[in-house]
């Protein structure tokens, strides 16, 4: 969900509707066998449900973490604007004030990554990390939607380079924060069909190998759960968790049918990877949408998050909200509600939406 480019929107690829909504078998799947702490290497069922053994780094519930604040943006060609080292403190001990959230996503290992950290250990801050590497195009992908355009040879080899040291960022600072990043991954929607930054799996495979070598924390790699149901095998089995992006919004749904195909989505996953760990790395809901009209509220976004939240930890699955707070450097910059800018469960200037209601009442806008 993190986006380089301004969109004016941004189509998610649909997959077939027939999907099987197998509610029922969920509520009556009981845990896997384990010995000694470890899961037993018996064949999973297609049940969703995992052990407290499967969760990452312990938490069940976690949230998706980019500091830019308007006016602030990552690089984009023309260098970062990034927040101060004051503003992300604040942010780190808002989220963890009374232990509200302890594990967070970051999606790359740039400087703003780097200051995270930094201050997560230097003002030990009881807050772990999944810590991402960035991975830009390395072909391009004439079906994106919004980036037709080949790119340029030149741009794809730089690329290559700039993603190769990115890498190199994410080991270096894995290896010197060992308490506090507890896994990383590697590209984020760099598969899924209809994205600007397209790098093909064995390319991913080799990247995954590279940190698997160096670093002791499990890897991964994040994209949308249809890519890991259609194509994931290969690639599932590099890995120590399969990360998963579910979006119902994204695919037409309102929230009667947010947890239903939320559900649907994550067992199409575990049909294809029946022996894979589940991470969901993404799932949230906006707050304010022109591309979704009534659909998107604060309301709705209260509702999907105690739904989900309620959910994942009966399944045992860590789940990472989309997202902390509004970024509105994202999307089109001529449409203020389009959806990229509005995903936070705070808004830019640091108010607690709704569903923060009752964890930040002090945070909550005055009322007119």
């Amino acid at each position: 969900m993190k986006l380089l480019l301004p969109l004016q929107h941004i189509p998610r690829k649909l997959t077939t509707s027939a999907l099987c909504l197998w509610c029922a078998l969920i509520a009556s799947t009981t845990p896997l066998a384990t010995h000694g702490g470890t899961v037993t290497n018996l064949p999973r069922p297609l049940a969703l449900q995992q052990t407290q053994g499967d969760l990452l780094a312990g938490f069940h519930w976690a949230v998706c973490y980019s500091g830019f604040r308007s006016g602030q943006h990552p690089d984009r060609g023309n260098g970062a604007i990034n927040p101060s080292n004051q503003e992300i403190l604040e942010d780190l001990q808002l989220l963890t004030r009374k232990g509200n959230f302890g594990l967070i996503r970051l999606y790359d290992s740039q400087t703003n990554s780097e200051t995270v950290l930094r201050l997560i250990e230097s003002e030990k801050l009881k807050l772990k990390v999944l810590l991402g590497a960035w991975l830009d195009a390395e072909v391009s992908n004439t079906n994106c939607p919004w980036h037709k355009e080949p790119y340029p040879d030149a741009v794809l080899a730089a690329n290559k380079l700039k993603n190769a040291a990115e890498v190199e960022r994410a080991i270096r600072l894995a290896n010197r924060y060992p308490k506090t990043v507890v896994a990383v991954a590697v590209g984020n929607e760099a598969l899924v069909d209809w994205n600007d930054h397209m790098v093909p799996e064995a390319a991913i495979i080799r990247y995954v190998r590279r940190v698997k070598q160096a670093i002791a924390q499990p890897v991964t790699v994040a994209d949308n759960y249809n890519w890991w149901a259609l194509h994931g095998a290969a690639l599932a089995r590099e890995l120590d968790f399969v990360s998963v992006h579910t979006y119902p919004i994204w695919e037409g749904k309102d929230i009667d049918e947010a947890m239903p195909y939320t559900i649907a989505n994550l067992e199409a996953v575990r049909k294809a990877l029946p022996q894979a760990r589940l991470v969901i790395t993404e799932a949230g809901w906006a707050t304010v949408a022109s591309e979704f009209g009534p659909r998107a509220s604060e309301e709705k976004q209260a509702r999907h998050y105690r739904d989900l939240r309620a959910w994942a930890g009966k399944m045992n699955i860590t789940t990472f909200f989309f997202e902390a707070f509004d970024e509105d450097w994202k999307g089109n910059p001529h449409d203020p509600r389009g959806a990229e800018k509005h995903w936070g469960l705070f808004t830019v200037d640091r108010k607690a939406k709704l569903a923060m209601a009752d964890l930040y009442p002090d945070l909550r806008p005055a009322k007119r």
